[in-house]
Order: structure tokens, then sequence, then C-alpha cells
């Protein structure tokens, strides 16, 4: 395979050919011609299952055959490939966390998953693909003020509303919105009485994830994977789930939809729509993500979720089982959000 480009697609018997004098796995990943690679699945040998999920790349199969399930991304056509392979050529080691992360938390009972991932994200955040963000972004702007708690609470009976009440700031969670969610969603979590839950946005916008004003701000990453210990909102959500229903409008992103997609159900407007987009600061999914949306539609769908960072429709969202209906807004939020879009 010497020789080939970033974006060269290997056939079946190619990659057989390998079986009895496969590279070393250095020629493969961060600081290598090949960031990523890409086969052809219809007639790729079984035999190299293992081999290729040592890889540290992303492995994106094209097709369907008996290797489908040892690749990191499966697609049936060529159309996403040029950019998967671009985002994965700008952050190879974010990338390649990612996947090996996605490739072993699926074994792991969801709480020790959640410290892996804490581990994955603080092993990331100190590495030189972050760092560059950080020195290309403009100077954070000031927070907003705004008024009322950052989560709103009420309690009907056995039912709690938690709604999430950043609008002007698209309910993005920010040190002050995630110390909410964490004592509303740890409350709920120790009173029985709490027969359902509903988790909403307030505004246009369910929540566009973490303030990217605040990444980073830890003093370094062990600190700030000590931090997520202890203040991550997902960590009792595990323990909610049964009793747990998301109702997203606009746009949730990052955070957001990894927060969401631990509820037992979720339901979605028509206009509602999906993404992560860590990479493009070289960072991974870190509020739980590589846990909850694996568990819900795989952990191929996952990758390729995060390393094309494109949107994904409310439709396609059904189609996949991220979301589990769509109903449209009720009318007066429906007059409140005529004409506005999330940016």
């Amino acid at each position: 395979m010497s020789g080939k480009g970033l974006g060269s697609i290997h056939s079946g018997a190619e990659i057989a050919a390998l079986s009895s004098t496969l590279p070393p796995r250095e020629s493969f990943g961060p600081e290598s011609d090949r960031p990523c690679l890409v086969l052809r699945l219809a007639d790729a040998d079984p035999g190299l299952a293992s081999w290729l999920t040592t890889l540290p790349c992303p492995v994106i199969g094209i097709g369907h055959g008996p290797l489908a399930e040892s690749c990191d991304i499966q697609l049936d056509d060529e159309s996403a490939l040029p950019l998967l392979v671009a985002n994965i050529a700008e952050t190879p080691l974010a990338a390649m966390v990612l996947v090996q992360l996605l490739r072993t938390s699926g074994t792991l009972p969801e709480a020790e998953a959640l410290i892996a991932e804490s581990f994955a994200y603080a092993t990331i955040q100190a590495g030189p693909e972050f760092r560059r963000w950080q020195s290309r972004r403009s100077i954070a702007s000031a927070t907003m003020l705004e008024p009322g708690p950052p989560v709103m609470m009420e309690r009907d009976g056995g039912h709690l509303t938690l709604t999430m009440n950043r609008p002007a700031s698209l309910n993005a969670i920010g040190i002050e919105m995630r110390d909410a969610l964490v004592e509303a969603f740890d409350m709920a979590s120790i009173d029985p009485d709490i027969s359902t839950i509903l988790l909403k946005g307030r505004g246009r916008c369910f929540c566009i994830g973490g303030d990217i004003r605040e990444f980073g701000q830890a003093s370094d990453p062990a600190t700030a994977h000590w931090i997520r210990t202890l203040r991550l909102p997902a960590a009792s959500l595990p323990r909610l789930r049964d009793r747990l229903t998301a109702r997203v409008q606009g746009a949730a992103i990052g955070g957001g939809v990894e927060i969401a997609a631990f509820a037992r159900r979720i339901v979605a407007t028509p206009d509602a729509w999906f993404q992560l987009p860590e990479l493009k600061y070289g960072l991974i999914p870190g509020a739980g993500g590589t846990v909850s949306l694996p568990r819900r539609i795989g952990r191929q769908r996952t990758a390729y979720m995060a390393l094309s960072m494109r949107r994904i429709s409310a439709q396609v969202a059904l189609a996949w089982g991220l979301i589990d209906a769509i109903e449209p807004m009720a009318p007066a939020r429906a007059r409140a959000n005529t004409g506005r879009k999330a940016n």
C-alpha cells in the first residue's frame, strides 16, 4: 500500500494481500501519510478483523462485507468520504482518540465508560490540536447575564419538568448551567416519588452544548478530569433514564445531544437538528456522548457524526433511532419562533 494517497480506497484483495506482511501500525494515524484507512468491504478477508481494530486511526469501510463490524465507520457509498478524510487529516490525534475510545467503551458499564471518556478528553485537551484552536480563537466576550435560575424546576405530583433557562445564549452549558443540571439530576435521582421527568430548553434551541468561551479554563487536564468526575451532568443520567424524556426544538449540539441521548424517550420538533462539532476544536465529545450515543445509534454512526461534524436532521435522527418521535411545536411556541433560525 506504499504510495497510496490519503483518500485512496483499498480493495478487499489488496488488504488480503497484506495478511502475511502487515505494515507496522506506526505507518497509520498521526504523523503518517495514512491518517485513516479506507477499504471496500465486498471481498475483504474476515481474518484481518483483529488487525483493523488495533490501528491507531479511523477505519472506514465502503459497502458491505464480513469486515463491516470491524470498521469505525461503514458507508454505503463514497459520497461522504471526502469530508471525513479532510476532517481526519486536519485533526488526526483527536480522530484517533475518538475511535479508540469508541472501540473499547461499549463493553464497559456506563459509569466506567464515562470515566474512560473523561480520561480520553483530558488527553486530547492537552494535545497540540486543541492548543492550536485556542491560539486561533478570538478573545471571548463577557458572559451574558440572564435573569432567573439557569434551570427551572417545576413539580406536579410525581412529574418533574426541568427547563434549561438561558435562551439568549441558546442554553449553552457553562459552569452555571452545568452545576444547575448536576444539582437537578442528582436531586431527581434520589427522589423515588418522582416518576417522570421532562427535560427541555427554553427559547428557539434545546441546547448548543458547551460554552466555548469557557473551553480550556481549568489549570491543567488532570484537574479538569477531577472536576468532571464530580460535576458531570451525565453522571446521574443512567439512573434516571427510565423516567426521563427529552423534548428537543431547534439545535441540539455537542453536550445538548449528548445529554438528551441518555433519555428513555426523545421527542423532537420537525425543525430540530443534531450535531457533534467537537473535532473542529481538536476535541472529542466530552459530555457523555461517547456513552449515550453509541447505546442509541451504534458506534459507527456516532463516529460518523463526530468525524463528519454534519448536522443530522430530525427525519434522519428518527430513522437512526436517535429520537423516538417527531411532533410539531405547541402553537404558542411556534408563533414565538416564526422566522427565526438557530445559527
